[in-house]
């Protein structure tokens, strides 16, 4: 395909977890205070950093705000409204936050009492820093990029399709925001990595969503070649 004047260093990460500094939530009531007022990196670790997370294994829900009301609180009809969130679907994190926030005082004008938890179960609120590797890999390339897909890491899928939402400017992931730069886009290929529902995926999930959305590209490229010569 074509080459662009910058080529794309894929990187890796891991993430170390750490308490947030805020006092764990025993009932519903205090886990709507303590959300409303917790370091905003802490709604996102509890949102967004779960996959790439080693301890995250409840496959039900993709949040930690939906499985603790589920699992601990025993409230199905609470968890179920916090795991449909998209996090991705809010223009940024405070909305994110205003939107659980509402959701927790409507459970509590239903409920006929405040859903308490035993001692041991408390939501504690964490939050994570982001640890950065240099794989020393390039891509020049769309198609080099489709092709060593396969080989890619699932962590440096997230750091690349999923944190880099934070970074980019307008909310892409690095793989879109690097071939938008290309004299000539490969449009077929970034449609189709921006036509992927991946928040609701597991990385073994996504890693096949986006190989598949890249197989007609790759075939298309082919045709293309032969085209031409």
């Amino acid at each position: 395909m074509n080459n662009t004047e910058e080529s794309f260093r894929l990187k890796d990460c891991t993430i170390i977890v750490r308490m947030a500094g805020v006092d764990p939530a025993i009932n519903l009531r205090e886990l709507r205070e303590r959300i409303a007022a917790c370091p905003i990196d802490s709604v996102y670790h509890h949102f967004c950093e779960t996959l790439i997370r080693p301890s995250f294994d409840y496959p039900d829900f993709r949040n930690d705000f939906a499985i603790w009301a589920f699992r601990n609180l025993r409230d199905r009809v609470l968890a179920e409204r916090l795991g449909i969130i998209n996090p991705y679907s809010f223009g940024d994190l405070e909305q994110l936050r205003f939107r659980v926030v509402e959701i927790i005082d409507e459970r509590l004008d239903e409920v006929h009492y405040i859903p308490w938890v035993p001692k041991g179960e408390e939501f504690r609120f964490l939050r994570a820093a982001t640890i950065v590797f240099d794989t020393g890999i390039d891509f020049h390339s769309a198609g080099e990029f489709v092709r060593q897909l396969p080989n890619l890491s699932h962590s440096s899928l997230y750091y690349h399709f999923l944190e880099a939402r934070r970074r980019t400017g307008d909310g892409t992931d690095d793989f879109t925001a690097w071939m938008i730069k290309f004299k000539k886009q490969p449009t077929r290929l970034i449609k189709a990595l921006a036509g992927i529902d991946f928040y609701f995926l597991s990385l073994i999930e996504l890693k096949t969503a986006i190989y598949n959305a890249t197989l007609n590209f790759e075939k298309q490229e082919k045709r293309d070649a032969r085209l031409t010569r």
